[in-house]
């Protein structure tokens, strides 16, 4: 009698540890589950305009040089929800689809400030947070320069917000698109862009 008490004692604690460690499994699995959900559910680092992605630009934001002769406007830009731990943002223009064989940048901003989160554009880039620097563009001096793509072709332009771990980057005013590019891909901890397209010439 008393060896079938010690044998179903130890056969109920085997029983009872079993019961127990599935439970702890499925309650690990179950916050694991709602923690994916909590992480895919936060909203993403996103970008917003005036203008209307994946439509043609508008003439007005043409450039008004190489045969073009539109007023020079870049769009308004907003951002929000940006990466935990950023410290400024940058700003790049990019046409995709320029026949050099790398693309062609049309601005890039860097060091605007963490507090930052519109860009107003206007006529010729539309003024800058003060602490914002101006790298040079493909051109080989700063500034902006809106579409001006060949006759005949659409070309994709980008805009992208990059948002960084650092305050400023540790490179001199006026450097080119490549070397700004290489600090970006460094420090970002996201990016939101938009893209624009623009065809033929418009005069």
């Amino acid at each position: 009698m008393q060896k079938f008490s010690i044998g179903y004692s130890i056969k109920y604690s085997l029983v009872a540890t079993v019961v127990i460690f599935n439970m702890a499994s499925i309650n690990a699995e179950a916050n694991a589950t709602e923690t994916t959900l909590l992480e895919s559910s936060q909203t993403p680092f996103n970008l917003k305009s005036n203008l209307t992605a994946n439509e043609l630009i508008p003439a007005d934001y043409y450039w008004n040089n190489f045969g073009c002769s539109g007023a020079n406007i870049a769009p308004s830009l907003t951002w929000e929800n940006a990466p935990k731990g950023t410290q400024s943002f940058a700003m790049t223009f990019y046409d995709k689809d320029a026949p050099t064989g790398s693309g062609f940048w049309h601005r890039v901003v860097y060091n605007i400030p963490k507090e930052i989160n519109i860009l107003a554009g206007g006529v010729n880039g539309g003024e800058l947070p003060a602490d914002a620097v101006e790298a040079n563009t493909d051109l080989g001096k700063p500034g902006f320069f809106g579409p001006c793509p060949p006759k005949g072709r659409e070309h994709r332009y980008v805009w992208t917000v990059h948002a960084l771990d650092v305050a400023k980057l540790p490179i001199d005013a006026n450097a080119t698109p490549a070397l700004v590019g290489f600090y970006l891909w460094q420090h970002r901890l996201g990016e939101a862009s938009l893209t624009f397209l623009a065809g033929s010439k418009e005069g």
